[in-house]
């Protein structure tokens, strides 16, 4: 859904406190009647806003973690520290071994906390530090933590092997915290960011560059060559930026109640300016890099 307890600058979901729109638990059971149905399907990744603030949060990952699938949470971590029933959810995750992918677009506090709002980097360390309590981010401990960075402004992120290097040792250093992987994704012209681009005057600027920084070789591993994206409303869309723009997957099934796997195998996937976002410099998808 859009519900979510902050409000970052460089969000394209436009997600906030303010926002209502969370997916109904008969969506959801419609989203695991196609799993079931559906052999190709081997992951499902939860985000938001704040996946967690939904009310059938804990129920929908009871289901999918009796499934053999990788569940995927994308947390911003402060919810992790929001009330008493949030406090709880760092044990739920790891008995039901979700992978999380974590926002912290950078390891201090100024630029973290300009981009996510003040006092967010001290809360997502104290998140993190629980989390790594319960094993996440350790080797062999099958608890996956992975962080995500976004660059401040109107620019392409950086090389991620070495923005890796530079998180791991910063953050053990001076946090003594851990984790698994660092993924860069490039922020897209949508919503809240092109609204902070607009206001700057780098609107334009901002897409020429991705233009100019289009990588052919990026374009194979795009993720919305194999995932869809599902609505909180139960609509599909090619990707989770297509979702925020209203672009429908080019399929007779729009919905997850038609959801045919032969037909979205096969369809073509709908494309925009936006999509040199994903294209630009090393590329960039949910899980990162792609060159």
């Amino acid at each position: 859904g859009k519900m979510c307890n902050q409000v970052c600058e460089h969000c394209h979901v436009d997600a906030g406190p303010d926002r209502k729109e969370i997916m109904s638990k008969e969506t959801m059971m419609e989203c695991i009647k196609e799993i079931d149905s559906c052999s190709s399907i081997t992951t499902v990744d939860l985000t938001g806003g704040a996946p967690e603030m939904n009310p059938n949060f804990k129920w929908f990952v009871k289901e999918l973690s009796s499934r053999e699938l990788e569940i995927i949470v994308r947390s911003n971590l402060t919810i992790l520290l929001a009330n008493k029933e949030y406090q709880s959810y760092p044990q739920f995750l790891a008995d039901n071994k979700v992978h999380i992918i974590a926002s912290l677009p950078c390891y201090t506090e100024e630029n973290t906390d300009k981009q996510r709002g003040t006092g967010v980097f001290s809360k997502s360390l104290q998140a993190i530090a629980i989390l790594n309590q319960l094993g996440y981010g350790s080797e062999n401990s099958g608890l996956v933590l992975d962080f995500v960075f976004n660059p401040g402004g109107p620019s392409l992120p950086g090389n991620q092997e070495d923005l890796e290097k530079d998180y791991k040792r910063i953050l053990k250093d001076q946090y003594n915290i851990i984790f698994n992987n660092l993924f860069t994704i490039s922020n897209m012209p949508i919503s809240r960011f092109l609204d902070y681009l607009i206001t700057i005057g780098k609107d334009e600027q901002y897409m020429e560059l991705l233009c100019n920084s289009f990588n052919p070789s990026a374009v194979k591993n795009v993720m919305c060559k194999n995932t869809v994206s599902v609505s909180w409303d139960g609509q599909l869309f090619d990707c989770d930026f297509n979702q925020m723009l209203e672009l429908p997957v080019n399929s007779s099934g729009k919905t997850i109640q038609d959801f045919n796997a032969n037909q979205l195998s096969s369809r073509n996937i709908v494309i925009n300016e936006h999509c040199y976002g994903c294209t630009a410099g090393a590329g960039s998808s949910c899980q990162g890099a792609l060159s």
